[in-house]
């Protein structure tokens, strides 16, 4: 993944509409990566995952309702959205992308391409 592009794109992105920046934790081993993004408040039904080209869009959208009675003296989180852009290299499969959200935590598999995965190569005797 290139994190330049990522924060060029998530830079452009918040010039459109004001957006929350997910913290996301990257982990990649021999057959692909796994991403954990931190959403808080997003329900499945306003979570939406997609691969456009090179690019994986994570946008959420909070879902926090306050009940009638009540009204917020103070917000620390004013924005109701979150964005995150990642690119990605076309080592990885995107067709094959798996993704869960569990108590706010979305976790999403990418595995490696099969002409990416690393191989072992065998000596024959002559």
């Amino acid at each position: 993944m290139d994190e330049q592009n990522v924060v060029t794109r998530n830079q452009e992105a918040s010039a459109e509409e004001p957006s929350l920046l997910p913290p996301v934790d990257v982990l990649e081993d021999e057959g692909g990566i796994t991403l954990y993004a931190d959403l808080p408040g997003v329900a499945r039904g306003n979570l939406d995952l997609h691969v456009d080209g090179e690019n994986l869009f994570i946008d959420g959208k909070i879902a926090l309702e306050m009940p009638k009675e009540m009204e917020a003296t103070h917000v620390e989180v004013a924005r109701s959205r979150y964005r995150r852009v990642f690119a990605l290299s076309r080592e990885f499969d995107t067709t094959k992308l798996t993704a869960d959200l569990k108590q706010g935590v979305l976790k999403m598999r990418i595995p490696k391409a099969e002409h990416a995965k690393p191989r072992r190569i065998e000596i024959r005797a002559s």
